[in-house]
């Protein structure tokens, strides 16, 4: 699973019968850009989780369904520049 940035939609009217009408989102991964079908209703600005693979394709509809990234959750509370906690251990 991936967590992901939305950054907007993706209108694609022309696809193959397959593809369906679902909505498309494209999200930022790091510094990387990918599509990502919307099995959720998310929004820009939204920070959601992503699967990949044939995770995906199941999340979408289907193990035929055409997609390798699939967004499955909005993240209700999501800081990706938060300090990581430092473990507390002593010697």
């Amino acid at each position: 699973m991936l967590i992901c940035k939305v950054l907007k939609p993706l209108v694609s009217t022309n696809r193959i019968p397959g593809f369906e009408h679902k909505h498309l989102q494209v999200v930022l991964d790091g510094s990387s850009k990918k599509v990502a079908v919307d099995a959720v209703g998310c929004k820009p600005d939204d920070w959601v989780i992503c699967v990949g693979s044939s995770a995906a394709r199941e999340a979408a509809g289907s193990k035929s369904y055409p997609s390798d990234l699939t967004i499955v959750g909005i993240i209700d509370h999501w800081d990706p520049d938060a300090p990581k906690p430092v473990s507390g251990g002593s010697a």
